[in-house]
């Protein structure tokens, strides 16, 4: 009997520290995510450089490098290669490019003014990698959001939900679909004032959504300890987007546009253009550690949340933003909708066990346990 006392009085300490990492692991994508904003904001618009997609490889580089020399200073573990890794990362690589044909379509058909920047920038082309590969980066140096542009990237956060229940056999409760489906009809209702009809648009957008969404889902899947664990998903995606990424930016000509920038030598220019490599490194862990502590659906709700808090950001500090009624309602319903899956998901565990990070547990315990 003592021992099952024990267990009994550990019992809430585990839970707590179960949902304080949770916490934690969101925060850490929130804040990335927003610094990394900031920082490619300066790289792409201040400096003016014209390649992106160059920037995304810098980022991919760094996480390969970091990753690689954790793994042989043992810092880290995940699988050496063999035949079956890509079999196992399938089908990352195909959501990967369906990702960035409909990102970089989507925001070629939907142009508009700049003021709706801070409310639709960072998740336009929210695959692991296209962060800043492809349409954030090319929004912020020419593109802007139509706003029923910004409504239908609010779709992702459904399709997201649906696609765990599908594929992962998730449940959630239905005030946690209300919370979703409020920060949808936040989004209607700030572009309410200015709706526009293209249809070719939207079907790019609405692929894009659904390739962001299965890219969310099939990272946690591929997250498991059983197949690649969360570095192996990081460095092994790397790997294989970094070729044909590189291939891409030769057939775009942002290489030779790279190539021949003028601020190479500009100690401040590659300063922060390092920094955006190391913040892509981070953008992309963090990523990663919400998903495994909490859900893709999580993850996708935390960026919208950081997307409304850019929002209100340029609305006090900004010069570009006009008020309008309908969109200053619907961005507190839609920033209403988040504190509300906020306030839920950490008053009721997502998931009715913790998990285990059996990547980082040494080999030896293993085994002892698997001989106990």
């Amino acid at each position: 009997m003592p021992p099952a006392s024990k267990a009994k009085e550990g019992e809430p300490t585990s839970a707590v520290h179960s949902q304080l990492v949770k916490l934690l692991s969101a925060l850490f994508y929130g804040t990335c995510s927003f610094f990394i904003v900031l920082v490619n904001k300066t790289v792409l618009t201040t400096y003016s450089f014209p390649s992106p997609l160059i920037l995304g490889i810098g980022q991919m580089a760094t996480t390969i490098v970091i990753l690689y020399v954790s793994k042989l200073n043992k810092i880290i573990q995940f699988p050496d290669f063999n035949k079956t890794i890509p079999v196992k990362l399938f089908p990352l690589p195909l959501l990967y490019v369906g990702n960035h044909i409909s990102g970089l379509s989507s925001t070629s058909k939907l142009r508009v003014s700049t003021q709706l920047w801070t409310f639709s920038s960072g998740k336009l082309g929210s695959s692991l990698f296209l962060k800043v590969a492809s349409s954030p980066c090319r929004l912020m140096q020419s593109f802007t959001g139509l706003p029923m542009f910004t409504v239908l990237r609010k779709f992702t956060i459904p399709l997201t939900l649906f696609l765990e229940v599908i594929i992962l056999r998730k449940h959630y409760s239905l005030n946690i679909i209300v919370s979703v489906f409020a920060i949808i009809l936040g989004a209607f209702i700030a572009a309410g004032s200015d709706l526009s009809f293209n249809l070719e648009g939207y079907i790019f957008v609405f692929l894009n959504d659904i390739f962001t969404a299965a890219n969310g889902v099939y990272t946690k899947q591929k997250m498991d300890p059983k197949e690649l664990g969360k570095y192996g998903v990081l460095f092994y995606n790397a790997c294989f987007m970094i070729i044909p990424t590189f291939v891409i930016s030769i057939s775009t000509g942002d290489l030779q546009q790279a190539t021949e920038f003028s601020h190479w030598r500009n100690i401040l220019f590659i300063t922060q253009f390092l920094l955006s490599c190391l913040l892509g490194f981070l953008l992309m862990y963090s990523t990663v550690l919400c998903s495994y502590y909490n859900s893709a659906l999580t993850t996708t709700v935390v960026g919208a949340v950081k997307n409304i808090s850019i929002a209100y950001i340029g609305i006090l500090f900004g010069r570009d933003y006009i008020f309008s009624v309908l969109n200053f309602i619907g961005l507190n319903i839609c920033m209403g909708g988040g504190v509300m899956y906020t306030f839920l998901t950490i008053q009721g565990p997502e998931h009715p066990k913790q998990q285990v990070d059996e990547e980082n547990i040494p080999t030896d315990t293993k085994l002892e346990s698997a001989i106990a």
